[in-house]
């Protein structure tokens, strides 16, 4: 086919889909309709697709066909927090706060400011923190099942540096991680950036299908799993101990290096054993204050073996030298006089309260979450494209994300996710009572 005739065909649906003669969902013909209709080969409407796909224009599904994507939304719809336009009620990201909170920030600043010590705040800092600093945090963790001392604890720049250097110290570029099929979207961010393969863990009922993973690790050389057995973002699972135990089985099998992911555990009342409890060898445990206190305060902490520390600590010299001196001194003040413990408190409530109020709201929908998170999955019906959706709740100024930021595998499920986190209850309210009815819409 001469090339000419190639682009044009190309260039015919670009212009059709842009200027909205090819509506968001429209279903194309398929690849033997479009190389019947147009005289081509089999190869070379394939082709044509591809290539429509790669400029972002529309997306194949396994057994549903291709469809035309929603352009003026950002790939993954809500992925980037500055897609959330002013006035958009956000849904997309949790940044819970309560009131009192600036206060608090106001005390522990002029507390700051009378010390002795903040001369020493505004130097270098070791580069897994301050001992005192490290054994605070050591205490607090303990405190969460996590049985590790201060030589162990490291302090970062929040949860997301914490896995940044994690993954940058033990892995190295081309090595296979195993992850949830559906998954944190920051870690698949830092794993593309990182060039690690990343390989999908089909769901069981209440976590990975550890079956599944065995036979992965008999197939691939698996060098580590990354985990959020309390509690999953975007599913809320709290993986039960029984799983949890056969997962540290499998690990030892394998010899896997296990990355547990606890940024939002606090939410958990009484939740089983960590995977560092019952793996300490080979766990390594991130988590932070960013959802437990604010997202402006960027302090996080990692504890792990002490085999791995000196290799953790190289990255955060190479990377960041260490954590700012003033945010770190005043977290560790807060953990030290159970400010963190009380916040965290509230925050369960609250976030209990929020869940209690979409389970009323959107009754008739199927939610997957658990009664004390901050966030909710909605599946969608089988015949109800997410983008859909998502576009429709944009016209009525609500801002969610679909599954595409989450997903690992090539399978990307219809579903939406909500955050409950970051808006008032009110706002939240009138949210909730649009969304279900632009989902029921389709019922």
């Amino acid at each position: 086919m001469p090339r000419s005739r190639y682009k044009t065909l190309v260039d015919a649906y670009a212009a059709d889909i842009r200027c909205g003669h090819l509506a968001p969902g429209t279903r194309l013909p398929t690849h033997r309709e479009l190389a019947a209709r147009e005289g081509l080969a089999l190869v070379t409407a394939s082709r044509v697709y591809a290539e429509l796909e790669a400029m972002g224009l529309v997306s194949g599904e396994t057994g549903r066909g291709t469809f035309v994507r929603e352009t003026s939304l950002s790939p993954g719809q809500g992925i980037d927090q500055k897609d959330v336009a002013v006035g958009m009620i956000d849904l997309n990201f949790n940044y819970p706060s309560l009131p009192g909170q600036a206060d608090l920030l106001r005390t522990a600043l002029r507390q700051l400011a009378l010390s002795g010590d903040l001369e020493a705040l505004l130097r270098y800092q070791p580069h897994a923190g301050r001992q005192h600093e490290r054994a605070s945090v050591a205490r607090h963790l303990q405190d969460r099942g996590v049985q590790a001392d201060a030589g162990q604890v490291l302090i970062v720049n929040g949860a997301q540096q914490g896995l940044a250097v994690t993954l940058m110290a033990l892995l190295k570029p081309g090595d296979v991680i195993a992850a949830d099929a559906l998954t944190y979207s920051g870690f698949k961010v830092l794993a593309e950036a990182l060039h690690l393969e990343v390989v999908a863990i089909p769901a069981g009922d209440h976590g990975p299908d550890l079956t599944a993973l065995d036979k992965l690790c008999r197939s691939r050389s698996v060098r580590a799993v990354y985990s959020m057995p309390t509690l999953h973002n975007p599913l809320g699972w709290v993986t039960p101990i029984e799983q949890r135990e056969q997962l540290v089985a499998l690990a030892r099998r394998h010899d896997l290096i296990l990355i547990e992911d606890a940024a939002y555990a606090f939410l958990v009342d009484n939740p089983p054993r960590t995977l560092i409890d019952l793996a300490p060898e080979r766990t390594v445990y991130v988590s932070g204050l960013s959802k437990n206190i604010a997202t402006g305060l960027r302090v996080g902490f990692i504890a792990a073996p002490l085999r791995n520390v000196p290799a953790l600590e190289r990255i955060i010299r190479a990377t960041t030298w260490n954590t700012p001196g003033v945010m770190t001194a005043m977290a560790c003040g807060w953990l030290d006089d159970g400010t963190v413990t009380l916040l965290e408190q509230q925050k369960r409530d609250d976030a209990k309260a929020r869940q209690a109020l979409a389970a009323e709201l959107l009754q008739g929908l199927t939610c997957i979450g658990h009664p004390s998170s901050y966030f909710l999955w909605l599946p969608l019906p089988a015949d109800v494209r997410a983008d859909q959706i998502v576009v429709e709740l944009v016209h009525q100024q609500i801002s969610v994300t679909t599954a595409e930021p989450f997903a690992v595998s090539a399978h990307v499920p219809h579903a939406i996710r909500l955050a409950l986190g970051s808006v008032s209850m009110d706002v939240l309210r009138q949210a909730l009572i649009t969304v279900r009815k632009v989902i029921g819409a389709y019922l």
